[in-house]
């Protein structure tokens, strides 16, 4: 059984949601935010104290971008997945590491310096920056779905899920409505998709039964 360690909102939603594409069985084990703060025994599995963290028999993997492509990998090649013989593969590579090194990370440092630092350290001049270094950013993805339902191999891929949680935490920080109309076309076909759906509400569900705040959660990369 494969088991996911969660927070609501945060990037193991990636996982989360593939999961969820493919039809797996699996665990959800949601955990309060932060959980090095809130739930010190699962610095025994993971000493990062980040979520998520994927456990898949003797498989143990902290990075969500990464848990996407193993999982595509392994349960539907060629569909999800981008095969090595397929002429999209290297364009699939680089938007997952794109996902989280290029449309993530600037988003993180507007979290930080909006919400997670007290008054006196908060820099609205970083919060701008970083705003518009990943807006920037974001014209990767406006130019690949200008005439394209999704990124890339003619079909909905893992690559999808990784762009797209990096547009789940541009909403919850009140970027999307800078969306272009390109991407924000492509955000709700994402939105649409059954599994992503089943995502949020599972999400939701287990944390009210695991008595979790089922508010979204920042990030957890600081």
């Amino acid at each position: 059984m494969i088991v996911l360690h969660h927070c609501v909102s945060a990037r193991s939603l990636r996982p989360l949601w593939m999961l969820e594409e493919l039809g797996l069985p699996y665990e959800l084990r949601l955990l309060p935010f932060p959980p090095r703060v809130h739930a010190k025994p699962y610095l025994d599995l993971n000493p990062l104290g980040t979520v998520p963290l994927l456990e898949d028999g003797t498989t143990r993997m902290t990075e969500s971008a990464a848990m996407c492509q193993y999982l595509a990998a392994r349960h539907s090649p060629g569909v999800f997945d981008v095969q090595a013989s397929e002429a999209a593969y290297g364009a699939y590579l680089n938007w997952l590491h794109i996902s989280d090194a290029t449309l993530t990370f600037p988003q993180t440092l507007v979290l930080r310096y909006t919400h997670f630092e007290p008054p006196e350290r908060k820099q609205p001049q970083v919060v701008n920056d970083y705003t518009r270094w990943f807006l920037a950013r974001l014209r990767a993805v406006d130019a690949a779905v200008q005439h394209n339902a999704y990124l890339c191999a003619d079909r909905f891929t893992a690559a999808d899920v990784a762009v797209g949680y990096a547009l789940v935490l541009a909403r919850h920080l009140g970027l999307d409505a800078q969306f272009s109309p390109a991407v924000a076309a492509y955000w709700q076909r994402l939105q649409d998709r059954p599994a992503f759906q089943r995502a949020m509400r599972i999400e939701r569900e287990a944390a009210l039964e695991q008595q979790v705040d089922p508010t979204p959660s920042p990030d957890l990369r600081f």
